[in-house]
C-alpha cells in the first residue's frame, strides 16, 4: 500500500476457516487456537503458514496481533535470522533512511486500518486508539516473526518482512509441519493468499 493510503480491504475479501485448516493451525501450535477469522497466507506445502485473528479473543480480550505466523518450521528460520543482530542492524537503517521510516509507517497503518475492519466485519469493539500495531512499527524492529506475517499476507505491504522473507531459506522443502487433509501446493515461496470463496484464509495465539 502506498504511503498514506487507505487499507480498501472489505469483509467479503476474507473467507470462513474451514476444519481441516483449524486442525492443521492446532497441530502447528500444540493446542487450540481461539480467535481464528481465516487462513491470510498458505505455505507452499498447502497449510496454513499464516493466520488472521479476530482483534478480541472470544472473552473479548484485546489481541493486537493481526497475522500471526503458525508454521514451526518458518518460525524456526526466522528465529535463526534474529539471532544474528539483523533486528538492530534494521533499527540502525530506520533511523537512518526517512523513505524507509515512512514505508514502515505505511505499513504500521495498513495493520491498523486492516485490523479495524476485521472488527468491524467480527462485529466487536474496535481495539484502543494507541495500541501497538505489532513488531516494533512504526519506530522499530523488535519480532521479525510478526512483520514477516504481515508481508506474507499482504504482500509488498512491510519493507522489513520483506527483507526478512528474502532472507529465509526455503523451509517448506522437507514437507509439511503438521498433518491436514490433501490441499494442492504452490511451487514457490510466495505461497499463496487464500481469497478464494468457500476457502479459508498467529504472536500470542492461544
Amino acid at each position: 500500500m502506498p504511503a498514506g493510503g487507505t487499507c480498501r480491504v472489505t469483509p467479503e475479501d476474507v473467507p470462513v476457516i474451514d476444519e481441516r485448516d483449524v486442525a492443521a493451525v492446532a497441530a502447528q501450535l500444540g493446542r487450540e487456537p481461539r480467535g481464528l477469522r481465516a487462513v491470510a497466507h498458505r505455505c507452499p506445502c498447502g497449510l496454513p503458514d499464516v493466520v488472521e485473528t479476530a482483534p478480541r479473543l472470544p472473552d473479548g480480550t484485546p489481541f493486537p496481533t493481526l497475522f500471526y505466523l503458525t508454521c514451526p518450521k518458518a518460525a524456526s528460520a526466522i528465529g535463526t535470522l534474529e539471532a544474528s543482530g539483523l533486528m538492530r542492524e534494521m533499527t540502525d537503517r530506520l533511523a537512518a533512511d526517512p523513505e524507509l521510516a515512512a514505508a514502515y509507517e505505511a505499513a504500521h497503518r495498513d495493520y491498523l486500518d486492516r485490523r479495524d475492519v476485521a472488527a468491524e466485519d467480527e462485529g466487536v469493539e474496535p481495539l484502543p486508539e494507541g495500541m501497538q500495531s505489532a513488531g516494533g512499527m512504526p519506530t522499530r524492529i523488535k519480532c521479525l516473526h510478526a512483520l514477516v506475517a504481515h508481508e506474507l499476507a499482504v504482500p509488498g505491504a512491510n519493507p522489513f518482512g520483506g527483507e526478512a522473507l528474502a532472507a529465509l531459506p526455503d523451509w517448506w522443502r522437507t514437507g509439511p509441519c503438521a498433518a491436514s487433509g490433501p490441499r494442492p501446493a504452490s511451487s514457490g515461496p510466495e505461497g499463496e493468499r487464500s481469497s478464494e470463496t468457500g476457502d479459508t484464509k498467529s504472536q500470542g495465539l492461544s
